[in-house]
């Protein structure tokens, strides 16, 4: 694999490479062995920068034309900025040794085509009975029907060490309302921060959001996926969770006897405040910093058995993860088992404010469209152009 060089303040040597220290990281590991699934409107695998990085996948569309298709790019768009190796002028990604599994379930001829709810927990079963590590979902829905087929995924990936990302959305400055799936148990939900750690104005904020990643000033195909790679000013939790995603396959490629729960909790111990170690709703525990990990040292694993943020969900489940999980009570001197016990009931006061308005979902991304009667689903992230239109008709259409 090549990788092309780096240039000073130029797409590919964001600054987040600078942060991260990414040409020391990638002496020591480019995330080799670590598969990452991208559940989105599919990957172009022969853009230069993922030629070699694209497995074969699966195409859940209603007229399926293959999980290499992308006819809105931005699938292609979080591969790369996971997995893209820079060649021939390309995106450049944190982990350009991943392999990219792309499993397509939107966004065709320009319309969101996600479809039955259903397609959502196929998606991260496939992801699971094909081995990836981690899961990236640079989306965001309207939850209105029932959501028990994703919820029976998100067990079967929480039975399988499997590490999954959301996007929290992009309304933060709006309507701010909790998104599907960041809102759910076993599911990182990710905001959005600039280069100063400090979170970007649009990314949608409350308690379902852990931790927090690069979102501004990033790498991006502009205007298209033709078009040279420029410096997207106003990204989105989109770009975000690639970025969490790239990180966490990093980590579990420099450790990779550690499991879901110990990669987790040294992402969460090392990311970057300015305050308390303390999370908010704002940006989690922080901005995540995978250097401080790798090159440092930094971060205790902890216990392989006890999920820093699920420690009481992953304990209800039957079957149980492997390693069998702690009983909640063991992890009552934790650190990272106390932001759990923050979060785990504040879900449950936010779905009881969801049921009050009508809704078992949240909202807030830069495109929602109501589909089939049953969700309204939207990418979160984007050139920023683009997210400009987008947001505002985000607000037309939620407001109808």
């Amino acid at each position: 694999m090549t990788v092309s060089p780096v240039h000073a303040d130029s797409p590919d040597n964001p600054w987040y490479a600078t942060t991260y220290r990414l040409q020391e990281i990638w002496e020591l590991t480019r995330g080799e062995g670590v598969t990452v699934a991208v559940i989105d409107s599919g990957v172009n695998s022969s853009m230069p920068e993922l030629e070699g990085q694209v497995l074969e996948g699966v195409d859940l569309t209603r007229d399926p034309d293959g999980p290499h298709v992308d006819e809105d790019g931005h699938g292609t768009g979080m591969a790369s900025l996971i997995a893209g190796t820079g060649e021939q002028g390309g995106v450049r990604g944190l982990a350009p040794g991943v392999k990219i599994l792309p499993i397509r379930v939107g966004q065709r001829n320009g319309q969101p085509d996600f479809g039955r709810q259903e397609r959502m927990g196929q998606a991260i079963q496939y992801a699971v009975d094909e081995g990836a590590r981690v899961i990236n979902i640079s989306q965001a829905a309207v939850e209105i029907g029932q959501e028990e087929a994703v919820d029976a995924a998100l067990e079967a990936a929480a039975r399988a060490d499997v590490l999954i990302f959301a996007g929290t959305g992009n309304e933060g400055d709006t309507r701010n309302r909790s998104m599907y799936p960041a809102n759910r148990y076993g599911v990182v939900g990710v905001a959005a921060v600039d280069r100063n750690g400090e979170r970007s104005p649009y990314s949608t904020y409350g308690r379902q959001v852990a931790i927090a990643a690069p979102a501004d000033e990033i790498p991006w195909r502009c205007p298209d996926l033709s078009g040279p790679v420029c410096l997207d000013p106003q990204g989105g939790t989109s770009t975000a969770t690639a970025l969490a995603s790239a990180s966490a396959a990093l980590i579990w490629a420099a450790h990779p006897d550690w499991t879901k729960n110990q990669v987790l909790r040294v992402m969460m111990e090392t990311a970057q405040r300015d305050d308390s170690y303390e999370r908010d709703d704002y940006i989690g525990h922080g901005m995540i910093r995978p250097d401080r990990v790798i090159l440092d040292g930094e971060g205790d694993p902890g216990d392989p058995r006890r999920n820093p943020l699920f420690a009481g969900y992953e304990a209800t489940l039957d079957p149980p993860p492997s390693p069998r999980p702690a009983a909640p009570d063991d992890a009552a001197g934790e650190a990272g088992a106390a932001g759990a016990q923050d979060q785990e009931p504040a879900r449950d006061e936010e779905e009881e404010a969801r049921q009050a308005v009508g809704l078992t979902g949240g909202g807030g991304s830069t495109g929602p469209v109501v589909l089939a009667g049953l969700l309204g689903v939207v990418l979160v992230g984007g050139v920023a152009a683009v997210v400009v239109q987008r947001r505002r008709a985000a607000t037309d259409v939620h407001s109808r």
